[in-house]
């Protein structure tokens, strides 16, 4: 087989192999996930990262084996009071980042099974609707922060 002919072969089997696997599904990521530290006797904490669904849909559900407990949450102001409240869905506009923050949208770890301390690592799966109703797991492994990154000590005074 002659070199030219090689070549035309290759690029036919490089083009129906890219025809046969179709578009690339494209994945809900995120990016700078952390927990926030805890101290002794805390029974909860947060976790904030950025997440962005290129597709499109919801963040519906969460846990982790460090919880007993692992809700969605917001908090937003009723008055003049800023309260939090689990939420059963946090929207994923297609191609937009959604930043989970403390005083924002954050996932909640509550129950804590034991202190989470910086250096430590949480592991923690999210699960994703996307709009076409099918539902992706993403594992996370998060490191842990001290108590007072990004924005506070915890969520004391904040009515759930």
């Amino acid at each position: 087989m002659s070199p030219s002919s090689f070549l035309s072969l290759a690029s036919a089997c490089a083009t129906v192999l890219a025809l046969a696997a179709g578009p690339a599904a494209a994945q809900t990521t995120v990016q700078d996930a952390w927990v926030r530290g805890t101290v002794a006797q805390q029974k909860a904490t947060g976790l904030f990262a950025r997440i962005t669904s290129p597709s499109g849909g919801a963040l519906v559900s969460a846990s982790s084996p460090v919880a007993g407990v692992v809700e969605v949450h917001e908090m937003a102001m009723q008055g003049d009071v800023m309260r939090m409240r689990a939420i059963p869905r946090l929207a994923l506009p297609a191609g937009q980042t959604v930043e989970l923050k403390p005083g924002g949208y954050h996932v909640m770890l509550m129950d804590l099974k034991q202190p989470l301390k910086p250096g430590d690592s949480v592991p923690v799966t999210l699960v994703v609707e996307g709009a076409d109703g099918k539902r992706e797991t993403l594992e996370l492994k998060a490191p842990v922060k001290e108590l007072g990154a990004a924005g506070g000590g915890g969520h004391g005074g904040m009515k759930h």
